[in-house]
């Protein structure tokens, strides 16, 4: 189990038996901090990856922080990390007499530029600073494993996998998936279809119970806990009111309690960031023409429908050729080859959906359809579903555990007042 104290340095000590003739070294090592990059959608239409940006640096004595990426659906911008690392720095004094925290100069030195737009059809694009950076982290000598914090999209890491597949199994990626999952359809194809052996926590609505409002008026209320704790203390609490005017949402940092709390090698364990059950398969859904409301998938399952249109051989298949409509908000669609056309789609709540197709290619123009989504996933099996998945974890299906229609929600809430209270410790170091 991590504290959430900084970890002691490695030490050894030698008691030595001169009048029995022989010595005994004991060696006892203290629990390594986790080597860890955070790959952030910050800066992008929800601010709460500013507020998940400032809890990891208050807790970053707890780590090697060995990168910091900006990754698509903000889309998320280097800068933005770098000017949380700078309020950072005004708070490092108070902070560093409480802990072994990194210089806010070597977090600058590790902050890079990721992918900034979502990948294509093919579920890949092109090389990054980021991930090059997640490369050239994870072939470090080590023996120690590299823990990847997805809060957006995995556009980096699938990259990182594609350029160097023989960095699969120095990862151990927690992926706040959910709505990500949902503008991040291609590229979890081709991670889920190429790197089964990935070790992978997958977490589509757990992560909820992070901030879930517990109707009381306790200080720690995420409508409370700002005035409560925060308020007044240093220039990070001063920002903090920032974002959603200072209640609690954080919906990226139980990627980061989990590291905090139980043990990060056992997914099925409790902890801050809640508890997991394994998976053999995701669902998936493949269509070859419409989906309509005699259609049940299981929430949270990747939809891929495949139209037939023209075949055209000079069409570029990086580039959209249609949209998909649904929810008041637009996925691309692509040429697959041969006539076939693809888009794919992610339910992020249950219920009835309907979705209609616009394109230049009238053929495609104009073309509507439904389906229903239910609880839970990953649901029944089927044939389409992505197998063989050996180190993958999904949210947890016990109907103790929703809170609310959100699966394995409570595995986190439970622990609300726990962890909340442990971070108001930190708050106090900040006060002037």
């Amino acid at each position: 189990m991590f504290s959430t104290q900084a970890p002691n340095s490695p030490y050894k000590i030698a008691l030595i038996f001169l009048a029995f003739g022989f010595f005994v070294v004991v060696e006892s090592t203290a629990q390594k901090k986790p080597r860890v990059i955070v790959s952030s959608d910050i800066g992008g239409t929800d601010p709460d990856d500013f507020q998940s940006m400032i809890h990891y640096l208050m807790y970053a004595d707890c780590f090697e922080t060995e990168g910091l990426i900006a990754s698509p659906y903000g889309p998320g911008r280097k800068q933005d990390i770098l000017d949380i690392i700078a309020l950072y720095e005004k708070d490092y004094h108070k902070l560093n007499a409480h802990g072994d925290f990194p210089s806010p100069s070597s977090l600058r030195e590790v902050t890079k530029q990721g992918e900034t737009e979502r990948a294509p059809l093919k579920g890949y694009s092109s090389a990054t600073e980021g991930s090059d950076w997640i490369i050239s982290c994870a072939r470090k000598e080590s023996d120690s494993p590299l823990w990847v914090l997805v809060w957006g999209g995995l556009e980096d890491v699938a990259q990182a996998l594609h350029d160097a597949p023989d960095i699969a199994d120095k990862l151990r990626v927690y992926w706040i998936a959910g709505p990500n999952k949902k503008w991040g359809a291609d590229v979890y194809d081709y991670v889920a279809s190429n790197f089964p052996e990935l070790w992978m926590i997958e977490t589509n609505s757990t992560y909820r119970g992070w901030f879930v409002d517990d109707q009381s008026n306790k200080p720690t209320n995420v409508k409370s806990f700002y005035d409560s704790f925060i308020k007044g203390k240093g220039a990070m609490g001063r920002d903090f009111v920032n974002y959603y005017d200072g209640v609690i949402k954080m919906g990226d940092t139980p990627s980061v309690a989990y590291l905090l709390n139980g043990d990060p090698e056992d997914p099925e364990g409790r902890s801050w960031g809640g508890s997991f059950v394994p998976l053999t398969y995701s669902s998936k859904r493949i269509f070859h023409q419409h989906s309509s409301t005699s259609d049940t998938i299981p929430v949270f399952s990747l939809i891929e429908w495949v139209f037939d249109g023209p075949d055209d051989p000079t069409k570029d298949k990086e580039k959209p050729c249609f949209t998909l409509h649904i929810s008041g908000q637009e996925f691309e669609g692509y040429y697959a080859g041969e006539g076939k056309y693809i888009v794919r789609f992610v339910p992020k709540a249950i219920g009835e959906w309907d979705y209609s197709i616009k394109s230049e290619i009238e053929v495609l123009d104009g073309q509507a359809g439904e389906f229903v989504a239910v609880d839970p996933w990953p649901g029944a099996p089927s044939d389409d579903d992505y197998r063989g998945l050996r180190q993958w974890w999904g949210d947890h299906p016990d109907d103790s555990l929703f809170e609310g229609a959100h699966q394995g929600a409570k595995s986190i809430f439970r622990f609300q007042e726990d962890f909340l209270m442990d971070w108001a410790k930190r708050w106090e170091w900040l006060a002037d």
